[in-house]
């Protein structure tokens, strides 16, 4: 342990469990991957998974390369007593976003404007070769 590194409580890691606010206990030590969520190879809901317990197993289990442990040290915040972590961890539901109706329809609209577009552009291209052989 690095003489300046904080100690955190259980408690304290634990409610960091969503995706804009992520901390995984890995090996005895604290490390907020936040800014790792999106650039995840296997996507930012392995992490979550990982949140709220001791999360060795999981990323011992994996097999990481020398590369990524390398990288966990920019996202080292700190060490947790592991005596005080529980060995199983309580199932907590995922937060969801609440259900948005006007997401549907303008995923809807994309999917026409990505049809209605390319048609216009071809339709624009047949006038101006018409016009132009003359």
């Amino acid at each position: 342990m690095a003489p300046d590194a904080k100690m955190h409580s259980f408690e304290e890691v634990a409610k960091h469990n969503k995706i804009k606010d992520c901390w995984l206990i890995i090996s005895g030590k604290v490390y907020d991957v936040t800014p790792f969520m999106d650039d995840h190879p296997g996507g930012g809901e392995v992490l979550l998974s990982a949140t709220g317990k001791d999360g060795t197993n999981d990323f011992e289990d994996i097999g990481h390369s020398n590369d990524a442990r390398d990288m966990m040290e920019k996202y080292y915040i700190g060490d947790i007593d592991s005596s005080i972590v529980p060995n199983k961890r309580t199932y907590i539901p995922p937060q969801q976003t609440p259900y948005n109706p006007n997401a549907k329809a303008s995923e809807f609209v994309i999917k026409i404007l990505l049809f209605l577009v390319p048609l216009l552009i071809l339709g624009l291209a047949v006038t101006v070769r018409q016009y132009t052989k003359k």
